[in-house]
């Protein structure tokens, strides 16, 4: 297996990518590519709005099939960069900058590559692949990975690409965010009159930020709820009659998000509406075949704290990629290439078990 040869072109397919701006809900450009490359490969492709997905070519209807998944989406680029973020750099040390490039390209390029190996070895006589390049996951956007699972084949467990330093994520936190209205009564602040909403407030958020949850994950940890954002008053001499705040909550997987709502909700005085249920927190049991055979080559199954596709996902997932995660949504983000080689072959090897 010439595995140099596949990271090239891997590394190839990569540095187009970045000369295309992607960001979220913008990726037309970068679909087009990405269904070239997998029709010049021999596949016929679907593309459902920015999402591209193709079977492999051995694909058998009476077996299990996996999902390979990594997005194609990026976010825009952060103030800081002394690289051009649309033009891909390469260093003499192996060092690939660009938007992108760690943020899910690698993870995208390094699964299509394993996706092919694997075809041209014929597959795997126990189930399918199925390869997506998913769009609007840095904004968990409806017309994303959500929008073609009802036009899969059944799923029996997907590997999500992400970058993880090729260590599976088995847990990974969910998201929610809680608008809290919070009534009082206006009056002139130089008067001993009204209801200040603002005072009010303060007790509900006082209580979330000393509450803690009951159950706690030995791999994700306690739940965690932060006020972020609080809106209120109109003017000095006036007693604010309304205040609203947000918060975000980071869920482990001892609870569903409508669980958290529930008990937030009774607690606070205001009135709380959450903006959506959608983004759960997974798990995967440690004793599940991929991961079993994930730890026989060595690799340490951890809780990541980062959200990603796998929120959206009816099915058992990992979550596993080239790069660090600390270098997503920075300036000068970067790839190195023998990352993305070491994640081919690890691909295909977890792959042929």
């Amino acid at each position: 297996m010439n595995y140099m040869d596949k990271t090239h072109e891997a590394v190839q397919l990569l540095k187009q990518m970045v000369t295309i701006p992607s960001f979220s809900r913008e990726e037309e450009k970068v679909a087009d590519l990405i269904l070239q490359f997998m029709q010049a490969k021999g596949y016929q492709p679907t593309r459902t709005g920015n999402n591209i997905w193709t079977k492999c070519k051995c694909f058998n209807e009476t077996l299990p099939t996996v999902l390979l998944d990594a997005h194609l989406d990026t976010v825009k680029p952060v103030s800081g960069w002394t690289h051009d973020p649309f033009s891909p750099e390469e260093t003499d040390s192996g060092i690939l900058y660009g938007l992108g490039t760690n943020d899910d390209g690698a993870s995208l390029v390094s699964l299509m590559q394993a996706f092919f190996t694997i075809d041209e070895m014929g597959g795997n006589p126990q189930y399918n692949l199925i390869l997506s390049a998913s769009s609007e996951e840095e904004v968990s956007g409806k017309n994303g990975i959500e929008s073609i699972l009802s036009l899969l084949p059944p799923i029996s467990f997907a590997i999500v690409g992400e970058p993880t330093n090729m260590q599976p994520a088995i847990a990974e936190k969910g998201l929610m965010v809680i608008d809290v209205n919070v009534q009082g009564v206006a009056g002139h602040a130089a008067r001993n009159e009204g209801v200040n909403a603002i005072y009010k407030a303060i007790e509900d958020i006082q209580w979330i930020e000393n509450h803690q949850f009951e159950r706690v994950s030995p791999l994700l940890g306690p739940v965690k709820t932060t006020v972020t954002i609080i809106h209120a008053g109109t003017q000095h001499n006036v007693v604010p009659d309304n205040c609203q705040f947000t918060i975000d909550v980071r869920s482990n997987e001892c609870y569903t998000n409508q669980e958290l709502f529930d008990e937030i909700a009774h607690h606070v005085k205001g009135t709380a509406v959450a903006r959506s249920f959608r983004l759960n927190s997974s798990y995967i049991d440690s004793e599940h075949p991929f991961i079993a055979k994930a730890i026989a080559l060595g690799l340490k199954p951890f809780g990541s704290p980062t959200l990603s596709n796998q929120a959206l996902l009816p099915f058992p997932s990992v979550k596993i990629g080239p790069g660090e995660s600390s270098r997503s949504h920075t300036a000068d983000e970067y790839i190195k290439i023998d990352e993305i080689e070491q994640a081919i072959r690890l691909y295909v090897q977890l792959l042929q078990a």
